[in-house]
């Protein structure tokens, strides 16, 4: 039901006007009847309402200072509509320049009042559908942006979008969850619902205010079915409790009664939100160390890695040999090589102790791995560890093989440093995104960094799946959607920002977002889509 607040001094008229017509047939309720517009103001500082009706000739305050007064001091969004007599028409049509919704002339008749909440209700469900398909688009922007600044690679646009649409405190973590199954065997599309329903639990659990904290699929690897999770302190605080205390209550709340239980591994806490990704790289380590606590199902990074830590026999031992792989200093692995091999192969260390230094020195060969691409399948690398260096809790082969294997990781990492994100490619990324408005080329770049042409495409397209060219564009026609949405730019200086030479190269590329977001162009776009329709779609 839409609320209608009635303003009119005449008492017989307003009480003639709630029983005109059975206002709930039409989908409406009376949420109040008052006499001035002083009183209205009164009203609306209590109360929120869909429609007001209102006099213009009124004491204490008229129908068009009220309206003015509502709009400038944005008491209420309401459809506002004019009661008017024949002699108040000129003057009714002052109300326009403050968004006034119709006129409607005295004496009111059935139909004419039947015909006017029509019109309103067709115009509150049409800006209902806008908003709804705005905050969509804005939630859309929300997640690129945050997994942008979760991989390191966000602008300041970026940064200020964030801003404004969230604060943040002092502690910030990234907390990374992911489904398992319970018992049964089920497949992947039952998973995927599941995964959706914990989704929605989350936003359920966190309320309308930080739902947008919650996402899936942020990693970008749907065999993972993730959903993450922005968890500030302030969320606790504001609930009255303790971070540990809060965090076991929302992991299970939010999968009670499903057939699949969730496992979570919380990122180190940040003191910015611009140091996100280095919580969102500890989560996704933390991933790693399930393997030494398979009955946990919340694993903090900071506290595993400690706890794994302090288990091993040598632990300075790995790690001069985990520096010297890093390094790919082939004398230096074979040195600290030997040393670990001969540890690991002491005979009065038992099985477990054993296993667990050697899940230690796996887990932190995944990590450095990782850590020169983030894009890395973590579960087939230390699958590949693995099937190379151990087998059933023991290691595989000789101190010879072992040695080998190092060194052959260690000029493993090496390549990555050359080829993946973090190098040529890091670079190029990084250039699109700040000089995008710019005329420039794959040729460039490559001359630039020493990389053949068509190597450095073949590379792009293996890292992005799409071409150079594609993904330029795309990131341009993100450029464009943003500024049609927020600015009132006309659509050649949207062109010539974002890097095309003429408004029809941008139209070409920007129809079908015009198509999706039609409620939320700007009229300037708008006239540009009436007067060039053989530009369409």
């Amino acid at each position: 039901m839409l609320k209608v607040l009635l303003v009119e001094d005449e008492q017989y008229i307003a009480q003639g006007l709630s029983m005109l017509i059975e206002w709930e047939s039409c989908g409406y309720e009376i949420a109040g009847i008052v006499y001035n517009g002083q009183e209205a103001v009164e009203f609306l500082q209590d109360a929120s309402v869909d429609l007001i009706l209102s006099d213009i000739k009124m004491p204490a305050m008229d129908g068009i200072t009220l309206l003015k007064k509502i709009r400038e001091e944005e008491l209420s969004d309401a459809f506002f509509v004019i009661l008017s007599g024949y002699g108040d028409f000129s003057y009714a049509q002052q109300a326009i320049k403050y968004k006034c919704t119709d006129y409607i002339l005295k004496p009111i008749q059935r139909q004419q009042l039947f015909a006017l909440l029509e019109k309103v209700s067709l115009l509150y469900k049409t800006q209902k559908k806008q908003e709804t398909e705005k905050k969509k688009m804005g939630r859309a922007y929300f997640v690129r942006d945050i997994q942008a600044l979760l991989l390191g690679r966000a602008d300041k646009e970026a940064l200020d979008y964030i801003h404004k649409k969230v604060s943040f405190s002092n502690r910030i973590r990234y907390i990374h969850m992911e489904l398992e199954e319970k018992e049964e065997v089920l497949d992947f599309q039952d998973m995927r619902t599941y995964q959706k329903v914990v989704f929605q639990n989350c936003r359920k659990y966190l309320g309308s205010e930080k739902e947008d904290l919650v996402f899936m699929d942020i990693v970008g690897r749907k065999e993972w079915l993730d959903i993450g999770f922005l968890y500030d302190v302030g969320i606790a605080v504001d609930n009255g409790m303790e971070e540990e205390a809060y965090l076991k209550e929302f992991l299970e709340v939010i999968a009670v009664d499903l057939p699949v239980k969730v496992r979570s591994y919380v990122g180190d806490a940040v003191s910015s939100i611009e140091d996100i990704s280095e919580s969102f790289r500890t989560a996704i380590l933390a991933r790693s160390f399930h393997v030494f606590q398979v009955d946990k199902s919340i694993l903090y990074y900071s506290e595993e890695k400690i706890e794994t830590s302090g288990k091993i026999i040598n632990k300075n031992s790995i790690e001069e040999l985990l520096k010297a792989v890093e390094e790919n200093n082939t004398g230096k692995i074979l040195e600290k090589g030997r040393i670990v091999y001969q540890e690991l192969n002491q005979q009065n260390v038992d099985l477990e102790m054993t296993q667990m230094n050697m899940n230690y020195l796996l887990v932190n060969l995944a990590h450095l791995g990782l850590g020169q691409d983030d894009s890395l399948n973590q579960d087939e690398i230390i699958q590949y560890i693995r099937s190379n260096v151990f087998e059933n809790s023991a290691l595989r082969g000789g101190q010879e093989n072992f040695c080998r294997f190092m060194q052959e990781y260690g000029e493993y990492l090496g390549e990555l440093r050359k080829n993946t994100s973090h190098g040529v490619l890091g670079c190029v990324e990084k250039e699109i995104r700040e000089h995008y408005q710019e005329n420039i080329t794959l040729k460039e770049f490559s001359k630039k960094y020493f990389v053949n042409s068509a190597y450095l495409g073949q590379m792009f397209r293996k890292q992005y799946g799409i071409s150079f060219k594609e993904y330029l564009n795309n990131y341009r026609i993100e450029k464009a959607a943003e500024y049609l949405l927020h600015t009132d730019d006309k659509i050649y200086q949207i062109a010539d920002k974002v890097g095309y030479k003429t408004a029809s190269a941008v139209h070409k590329r920007i129809a079908r977002i015009a198509d999706a977001y039609e409620d939320f162009l700007t009229v300037e776009y708008r006239k540009y889509l009436d007067g060039h329709p053989e530009e369409g779609v």
